[in-house]
Order: structure tokens, then sequence, then C-alpha cells
């Protein structure tokens, strides 16, 4: 029972992303992108999301365990169809991790990203994260590698967190045209990706591997929410995860906790699926986004305090009433578009050696 309502909790959150993924989708070919919004445009798309996210249930609606996930998995994955891309989408060389390649005009092979993307473990591919990718991509002339990672409830956790530890590894040293040195190198992920960014972080510190340059975590999961669910800060506000978060709360703890550990295979308390709990010094300047309207902003926030007291240059920039993970409505959120200036601004920092806040 615990297992499935920790399923339904993620699905969820995939299937409200997704609708309304797909209605910025159908958007796009309006837009003037030299033209900023007028008032009454960016209240009118604000309100278009809200109202979607608040209906979204239909993506797998009647549908029961795996089909479920598989109905969900299809429909992310059909987000990017039409979508405008000004990257070359890659496949990598024969061997290689599996994942795409995001390529912009006059992105330099010795400049990479490493991209996770979210979907809550269970969903979500490089394919329907291609908004954000592209974006990276033109914004950092960089070259983006997204990684293709294992994902629940057929795999292990664990298996993704491998995935992910193996393609930072391999993009050390090879690129979208061949074995070459990178000279800038940052990872980055949103949701449930951005938990395995923070984790990965922690994780090349400890192995003694070449620091990345940088990190991006876009909404991220920095600890399992198993305490105190009803009485969560911004229950109310956050319109895409607080619904299914109450009902969570009914669950007795005993059987959410274990149900937990099933589904995940490791204990919540872990510091691989909450890197909160790890040890947080020796960090590389790592860059948090939170909606200060959504469920995960004050874990990003103990996850940012507890990293500064460690040492680490590890900065968190929140938005108003924005839903989880707003960057993949560029750009018909304004607020998407501040979100990567913001981020392009954050590298540009790092790069010239500048102080973190």
């Amino acid at each position: 029972m615990a297992w499935f309502a920790m399923m339904w909790f993620g699905l969820f959150m995939v299937a409200l992303i997704t609708a309304v993924v797909f209605f910025v989708r159908r958007k796009r070919s309006t837009r003037d992108q030299a033209e900023p919004p007028s008032p009454q445009q960016h209240d009118a798309a604000r309100q278009k999301v809200l109202e979607i996210v608040q209906g979204m249930h239909a993506a797998a609606d009647g549908l029961h365990g795996f089909a479920r996930v598989k109905a969900l998995r299809t429909y992310m994955d059909s987000m990017s169809d039409g979508l405008e891309l000004a990257s070359d989408i890659r496949s990598p060389a024969s061997g290689s991790p599996r994942g795409e390649w995001v390529i912009a005009p006059g992105a330099k092979p010795e400049r990479r990203i490493l991209y996770i993307h979210g979907g809550s473990w269970i969903a979500g591919s490089p394919k329907s994260h291609r908004a954000i990718t592209d974006r990276l991509s033109r914004l950092t002339q960089a070259c983006v590698f997204v990684i293709d990672y294992r994902l629940m409830p057929e795999n292990r956790y664990l298996d993704g967190i491998i995935d992910c530890q193996r393609a930072y590894r391999w993009l050390l040293d090879n690129g979208p045209d061949g074995t070459t040195a990178a000279d800038f190198l940052v990872i980055a992920g949103d949701s449930a990706g951005g938990s395995h960014t923070l984790g990965l972080i922690a994780w090349t510190r400890d192995q003694g591997l070449q620091a990345p340059t940088a990190a991006i975590a876009l909404s991220p999961s920095t600890e399992l929410m198993l305490t105190s669910l009803g009485s969560r800060a911004n229950l109310e506000s956050d319109v895409m995860l607080g619904p299914t978060v109450k009902k969570m709360a009914r669950i007795p703890m005993p059987l959410l906790w274990w149900g937990t550990v099933l589904g995940m295979r490791l204990l919540p308390t872990s510091p691989m699926a909450s890197p909160l709990r790890g040890r947080l010094h020796g960090l590389p300047p790592t860059l948090i986004h939170a909606s200060e309207s959504e469920l995960l902003l004050e874990n990003a926030q103990r996850y940012v305090e507890k990293a500064r007291a460690a040492g680490s240059p590890v900065e968190l920039k929140t938005w108003p009433d924005m839903v989880h993970v707003w960057h993949l409505f560029t750009p018909l959120l304004p607020e998407a578009e501040e979100a990567f200036e913001n981020i392009g601004a954050f590298l540009s920092r790092v790069e010239a050696g500048g102080n973190l806040k």
C-alpha cells in the first residue's frame, strides 16, 4: 500500500509537469521572442499554467501499476514533438553511456554539461527535457550530455546513481567528437535529477576526482519527505505537489517508511537519497533554484544553510508563485527566462573567479 502511495506521488508530479510543458510547446509557434509579454499576457500565461496543473490526471487516467508508468513515460517523451530546437541532437558513439548530446550552434566540444533529468526517478528521458537542455547549450556555448539513467521500478534507485557516476567519469575525457579533456564541466539537473546532481558532487569529492566547474540544481529534492507531511510549509500553495502530499499524510508513518525502503531499496536517510543528510564540505560552486510556493523550498534552504556552514560556496535563488521546475515552461513564462539569465550570470562569475554569495 505504501509503495503504491509513493509511486502515485511520483506519477502525479510527472503527469502535471508533462501536461504543462505540452501546452507550452503548442504555444511556442505564436510567440515573438523580440517583444516582451505585456502584463496581461503574463497573467494569462500564468493562469493557463495553473489551470492545466490543477486538472492534470488525464495522461494515465484509469491505469494502474506499471501500465501507468509506461503511459506517463510515453506522454513525457511526446512533449518535444514539434519543438523547434536551435541545437543539434546527437546519439553518443558506440560504447558510450546511454543518453544524447544537445549541441547548440557555436558550442565548443571542450565545454560540457552533464544534465540529469527529473521525473521522480520513474519517468522522464533526454527527449522530455529538451527545452531545458537546448536552452542551456545556447546559454553556455557548451555541449550538453543528457544521461539516460536507469529508472525505477524495474531498476534499483542505486542503478540510476551508478549511471550518473559513470557518465561523469566519461565526460571528463570524452566530448561529442571523441576523446579530449574538458576545460569546463558543469553538473545540472532538475527535481529528482537535482537530487542526483547534489549527490554526485559529493561523490566526486569523496572519490578524489577532478571537481566540476559548478553545479546547478533546479527545484531539487534534497531530502525525502517522510515526516510531518500534513504540516509542511507551502502545503496549500504548492498546486502541483500539495494535493498528493495531503493524501500521503494519511498513510501511517511506519507503512510510508517501509514502503519507501521497499520501493527505492535503500533507507530514506541515506545521503544517496537525501543529499541534505550527507557531508557538505568541499563542494564546487553550486546554484540552487526553487519556487517560494513549492514544498521543496524548505529543504533546499536547509541544504544551503548546512553547506555554507561547512564552507561550501552554495547559493539559493528563489522566485515567487512559480510551479515546480518552471524552467520547463520557457518561453511562456518570463520567470523561466529570468532563471536562465541568472544561471548564465552565476556561471560567468564562476569562470571569472569572482566572489559567490
